[in-house]
């Protein structure tokens, strides 16, 4: 049996939602077409790669890296037929990290489309590390993400602003704290979600607690999750803080789901970026939508 792209996109989707019924309701499959993929992957792969219980799923290191790969072989695919195919010459290949994919670039692919209704998007979603992998490697055109490259492959543009916020349930405790304006400081004893290794976001929290003189070991760290969503629900229910994109945070914050504790100083702002390889000529459509994003205000 030779390995497909539609297994490989199905893994991917897997992995972002963590939930086969998630992954087919976007990808507009069955559930069983679903779960056919993935045990189609694992012939193929001759390993375990999912770990399903009656709570969760969750992944084996082989899934974890396959995953990785995944990623790379479709977004390198995104791009072979951007640039090699007569139906892609109007195709832009951006990769974005979770905040800009998720928050920024729907209202600006909308914007954009108005006025340029022959071009079509490919967007590949990652962490910001992978975000700055894909556009060094030449996966991607573009990348959109929170964290400015440090490689002399790559250069950087802002374009929009952000700032990071502490999120807790909405309880009489934090109520209370909230009403006192107790800073956050005086908030960091309780459980706390952290975002895992590679995300822009972590890296702004992580130099907020460099700032206050507060590691990760002097925090009581309930879980590690790539996701906005799930982190925002997970608060909402109870089971911790956490500190997050003002722009992911708030339309929770809006309905009262969670309630937010800005952070004090420099450190809780933070910049998104244009990422673009410096080596590279790039095409008009990419100077017009570099243009644009850069000129909307967001």
């Amino acid at each position: 049996m030779a390995l497909e792209f539609k297994q490989l996109r199905t893994f991917v989707e897997v992995m972002r939602t963590g939930s086969f019924t998630d992954a087919a309701q976007n990808l507009f499959l069955s559930q069983p077409t679903v779960s056919q993929h993935i045990r189609q992957l694992e012939e193929e792969m001759g390993t375990r790669l999912v770990v399903r219980t009656t709570r969760r799923i969750d992944f084996t290191p082989e899934g974890r890296k396959l995953g990785a790969y995944a990623e790379d072989i479709l977004a390198l695919r995104d791009k072979m037929m951007a640039n090699c195919s007569r139906r892609g010459s109007c195709i832009l290949s951006i990769s974005a990290s979770t905040i800009p994919s998720a928050y920024i670039l729907p209202s600006v692919l909308r914007q954009f489309g108005r006025e340029h209704p022959e071009v079509y998007f490919s967007i590949h979603q990652s962490d910001s590390d992978g975000t700055l992998r894909s556009v060094r490697e030449g996966l991607s055109d573009l990348g959109l993400t929170g964290l400015k490259p440090d490689s002399e492959e790559l250069e950087a543009e802002p374009f929009c602003s952000d700032k990071m916020v502490l999120i807790t349930p909405v309880t009489p405790y934090f109520l209370e704290r909230k009403e006192k304006g107790t800073k956050v400081t005086d908030l960091l004893d309780q459980p706390i979600i952290l975002r895992e290794e590679g995300s822009g976001s972590l890296k702004a929290a992580d130099r907020y607690l460099a700032e206050v003189g507060i590691g990760e070991q002097d925090l009581h760290v309930v879980a590690r999750i790539n996701d906005q969503e799930s982190i925002k629900n997970m608060v909402a229910g109870g089971v911790g803080i956490s500190f997050l994109s003002s722009r992911a945070a708030e339309e929770f914050v809006q309905t009262r789901r969670v309630l937010c504790f800005d952070l004090p100083g420099d450190t809780a702002e933070r910049q998104f970026y244009v990422i673009r390889r410096k080596n590279d000529i790039p095409s008009d459509l990419i100077l017009e939508f570099v243009k644009f994003l850069k000129g909307i205000g967001m």
